[in-house]
């Protein structure tokens, strides 16, 4: 007998794979070896192994057993569940990941599958922006937006018509099939009955407002509730306020994404905030007690002499207070020693004594006339 491949391996996954990485390697795969899509020679055999692989690996118990024995789990004498003859896709259904992966259009079965209507399906998501002031972004608000969406229709309750009858093109499957036999089992083509739009269902009278879809385009209202602390990219997830679903199927979500105005003084950094205090040469060489703004109202900073530009100084809990990280950022004072490029006459007699000082006295001063004189 043919040694077979490991699964792990098939699927390109660490054998520690998460259910989600598995899924999404069948995914991947599934769609790059189907029969209908690959032209390669032995498309058919890749895309059974990659089918073999997943309905093993994606069941915890299966994968609980083939990770302890191996392919022996499933032949003959070992336990396990599956028939002599080797791996038996009977048990499995694929075609929920297989309307997935392509839309609806196919589908599979090994010949110990069952037909059935279109599943309900949840409504579409939506996505909705929305401008906020810095002031809103930080503190909170609560706005009003409103939004077309698909949503039920109110004439005939979504059914599409009145005289609801077992539709008669589908045959209540809500799916027209077409099948083909490969030497892999029966691929089958599936797509949504146009006629009852996948509900089993059809009707005497069409609905004359929805012309039988059950779906109109509506305005709806919602007001949102933005909390504090959110920034330019952060979205709002509004459960079950996006688009109807599908033969009964859950609502879609409607996430709102803000974008933050920018301040013409503060500077954001997540929560902390940042701001840029200008001071004159004389606060900066003296010191001096400064009046600031924060975003609760003003303080006065006390500035210490010989004050440098660009000192920092540090305000603790005065940043974002925000609901969303649970966290109270800090606020930093940045200091900018304005230096006048016009003077006075005043001004300029009363520096020009200033320079007459020894002002050059400093550490700073004397390292650097040092190397200056032995640099010659």
């Amino acid at each position: 007998m043919m040694n077979k491949r490991d699964y792990y391996e098939i699927l390109g996954v660490s054998k520690t794979a998460t259910d989600q990485e598995i899924k999404s390697a069948f995914r991947k795969l599934a769609k790059q070896y189907h029969p209908d899509v690959c032209k390669e020679a032995n498309a058919e055999e890749k895309f059974k192994e990659v089918q073999e692989a997943y309905a093993v690996l994606s069941d915890p118990n299966k994968r609980k057993q083939y990770d302890q024995f191996g392919h022996q789990a499933f032949q003959g004498g070992a336990s396990g569940g599956f028939n002599g003859a080797g791996f038996d896709f009977s048990d499995f259904d694929f075609s929920d990941i297989f309307g997935d992966i392509f839309g609806g259009g196919f589908g599979f079965n090994f010949g110990g599958g069952r037909n059935t209507r279109s599943r309900a399906t949840k409504g579409r998501d939506q996505i909705m922006g929305m401008d906020l002031s810095f002031e809103e972004a930080v503190f909170g608000t609560t706005k009003t937006i409103k939004i077309d969406l698909m949503d039920n229709c109110n004439e005939c309750d979504g059914k599409g018509g009145k005289g609801e009858e077992t539709c008669d093109r589908c045959n209540g499957r809500g799916v027209i099939e077409e099948q083909q036999r490969t030497i892999l089992g029966a691929f089958i083509s599936k797509t949504t009955c146009p006629k009852c739009n996948g509900s089993g269902n059809s009707y005497k009278d069409i609905c004359n407002k929805c012309r039988g879809k059950g779906k109109i385009k509506v305005t709806k209202e919602y007001d949102v509730k933005v909390p504090a602390g959110v920034d330019t990219g952060n979205q709002l997830r509004m459960s079950g306020k996006g688009e109807t679903g599908t033969n009964g199927g859950p609502n879609g979500d409607l996430y709102i994404e803000f974008t933050v105005e920018s301040h013409e003084l503060y500077k954001r950094d997540e929560e902390d905030i940042y701001l840029e205090v200008p001071i004159t040469i004389t606060e900066a060489i003296l010191g001096a007690k400064k009046e600031v703004p924060t975003l609760y109202g003003n303080i006065n900073l006390v500035i210490p002499a010989g004050s440098q530009n660009g000192d920092k100084h540090r305000l603790r809990g005065k940043g974002i207070d925000s609901s969303t990280t649970r966290r109270k950022g800090d606020m930093y004072i940045i200091l900018n020693v304005v230096i006048p490029t016009k003077l006075n006459k005043e001004q300029k007699k009363l520096l020009e004594q200033l320079q007459k000082t020894e002002l050059d006295n400093s550490d700073e001063f004397k390292k650097y006339n040092k190397y200056l004189k032995n640099n010659k």
